[in-house]
């Protein structure tokens, strides 16, 4: 079940309350309430010069052709630029919401699908196809990450690559670990990270939005205000993501890491960088 806690500053906790809930659908929720303030929240991320840069080492991998899956795709930051760029895209996320926003962006310019990564539908066969931003951390188990993995290898053209960034060890003691606020849009957003700052290799880790005006002498002050939000994402050490591309049917091609710059570098450091960057495509045989 999932339950409303009011505060005495008028802010709101979300609460899951059993197992169910936390394997099923609280991320659908998540997003479907984070989705006005999603942009807000993430207005600093590089995309242009980041997707550039993953081109780049996607290209040294053997990329060919210009038909893109983007799992995950929220309100299509992650393919905005492909489509500048000439990129044939179908985006799906599994929140409705965001979605809608990133029709608002990209009018008729894409095909958008609401569609769970644990199990991904067959849209076609695609040059690319990636899931950005963390979203995989979202999967909570080795075995939800096999899932995953197999929906987007049944989506690979023969030639295909298969690209995904996860959060970095680094990433859970720090950002899941303090407080950030950011202000914009009118809104005070504020970012309680919940893990501990030794938080072992492996952990679930969580983390609550809390969104509120930015002014607090408002006339109205519960305008724009929305229920605090609750982030869970599962770290995924180097060796699960390569037993679950194993059991996917994936050869791993090649792993980066990087910092808060978004340069992709080798070898993967879980000690100082905070993304890993996986690059895959179906096994042979």
């Amino acid at each position: 079940m999932l339950k409303l806690y009011g505060s005495a500053c008028g802010l709101y906790f979300v609460e899951v309350t059993t197992e169910a809930e936390k394997g099923g659908d609280w991320a659908e929720r998540t997003y479907e309430a984070m989705a006005p303030v999603y942009d807000d929240f993430t207005a600093h991320h590089e995309y242009e010069a980041w997707l550039t840069d993953l081109l780049k080492v996607l290209g040294r991998n053997g990329l060919t052709g210009k038909r893109l899956l983007d799992v995950g795709c929220g309100t299509g930051k992650s393919f905005i630029p492909m489509l500048a760029w000439g990129w044939d895209t179908i985006g799906c996320d599994i929140s409705p919401a965001m979605l809608e926003l990133a029709r608002e962006k990209a009018g008729d310019g894409v095909q958008l699908a609401v569609a769970d990564m644990r199990e991904l539908p067959r849209f076609g066969e695609f040059d690319l196809v990636w899931a950005l931003d963390d979203a995989v951390n979202y999967l909570l188990s080795i075995d939800e990450l096999v899932q995953a993995l197999e929906g987007m290898r049944e989506n690979l053209a023969p030639t295909g690559l298969l690209l995904f960034d996860v959060n970095a060890l680094p990433a859970y003691r720090t950002f899941f670990a303090e407080e950030v606020v950011v202000e914009r849009g009118g809104r005070r957003l504020v970012w309680h990270g919940l893990a501990d700052p030794d938080v072992a290799p492996g952990s679930i880790c969580e983390s609550r939005l809390e969104v509120a005006p930015g002014d607090p002498a408002a006339e109205d002050p519960e305008a724009g205000q929305l229920p605090s939000l609750t982030h869970r994402q599962r770290h995924f050490p180097e060796a699960d993501v390569l037993e679950a591309f194993e059991r996917a049917g994936l050869e791993c091609l090649d792993v980066y890491g990087h910092g808060l710059d978004g340069v992709p570098r080798q070898p993967l450091d879980e000690s100082t960088h905070t993304k890993a960057i996986y690059i895959a495509r179906r096994a042979a045989g």
